[in-house]
């Protein structure tokens, strides 16, 4: 099979749809058709089952699938290791952030970065950690920036900063008189969280023992992003726990907003930098880590 066919079942297997497929690769949908019925026909095999409202991958064409990915990755590492084997700090780095970190890292980390590697723009990518992971498995991403657990086959990590919690409220509530805030107080009152698969949900759930017990998180309102929940908690609706640099980077003269640290052992998340042990510019790695060290975002301890 030619790349070139391999690109074309990968896309299909991802897009399910002709119509999408062949627009991701550039062509005709009877071009794209035609091509996969003569793979089909030439190896006597049928790698996708069609239907008017679907396409899905057979037993058999599951596995090519999984190994035409590899293949592609594989091809595009030569063609990474062509260009930017003179000096590995040219050219993009595709770099992916959940959204409860890009919005406070990357104003810091653009500039500093720029300063170390002019000629290394970066592709940025926002998403959750398990979307971002799977791009970076298929080489669609060349690092991504999560918090901790994460882990995955074939994937190296190194954390970068740890980051404290604490619980921003509105101006006036009971909890703004205590310069400190104890964990086991925040069951006394309204609590607002960051939707399901917000990795960040997940480790406030785990801080918090109230929250962490069965049914805990029944009738706990809910926002869609960190800056909703802020808008949510300013209109008096209840309080929040967020990361220390997303309050940090809020305006600190905000007349309906206040934030108080936890009381210690403070709740904390590590954040790390992970990408495949098979990336071909690990000096580019080197120079990302050595900015986010340069310029953590604010509220946070760099590692």
């Amino acid at each position: 099979m030619t790349l070139t066919e391999l690109r074309y079942i990968v896309t299909l297997a991802r897009e399910r749809h002709f119509g999408r497929a062949a627009e991701r690769c550039h062509v005709s949908q009877p071009t794209l058709s035609v091509a996969l019925k003569k793979v089909e026909q030439r190896y006597g095999v049928v790698l996708f089952e069609r239907s008017s409202a679907d396409v899905r991958l057979t037993m058999i064409g599951e596995q090519i699938a999984g190994q035409a990915e590899r293949v592609l990755e594989e091809a595009d590492r030569l063609k990474e290791i062509v260009v930017q084997g003179k000096d590995p700090l040219q050219g993009p780095l595709r770099l992916g952030v959940i959204y409860t970190i890009a919005p406070y890292l990357l104003p810091q980390l653009i500039p500093a970065l720029h300063a170390r590697a002019p000629r290394m723009p970066l592709f940025l990518q926002e998403n959750f950690t398990v979307s971002l992971a799977a791009q970076l498995r298929r080489g669609d991403l060349d690092v991504i920036v999560v918090a901790l657990p994460f882990g995955e086959p074939g994937i190296v990590s190194r954390v970068v900063y740890e980051e404290p919690f604490c619980v921003v409220m509105p101006s006036g509530h009971p909890l703004a008189q205590q310069s400190l805030i104890d964990v086991e107080q925040m069951a006394a009152h309204n609590l607002l969280l960051l939707g399901n698969g917000n990795c960040f949900r997940d480790q406030v759930v785990q801080a918090c023992p109230q929250l962490s017990a069965p049914g805990g998180t029944e009738g706990a309102l809910e926002g869609s992003s960190l800056e909703t929940v802020r808008y949510m908690v300013a209109s008096g609706a209840g309080i929040s726990v967020v990361p220390a640099s997303a309050a940090a980077s809020w305006p600190q003269d905000d007349s309906l907003l206040q934030s108080r640290c936890f009381s210690p052992p403070a709740p904390v998340r590590q954040v790390v930098i992970a990408w495949r042990a098979t990336f071909p510019r690990p000096e580019a790695i080197d120079v990302l880590r050595a900015a986010i060290l340069d310029a953590p975002p604010p509220g946070v301890l760099a590692a």
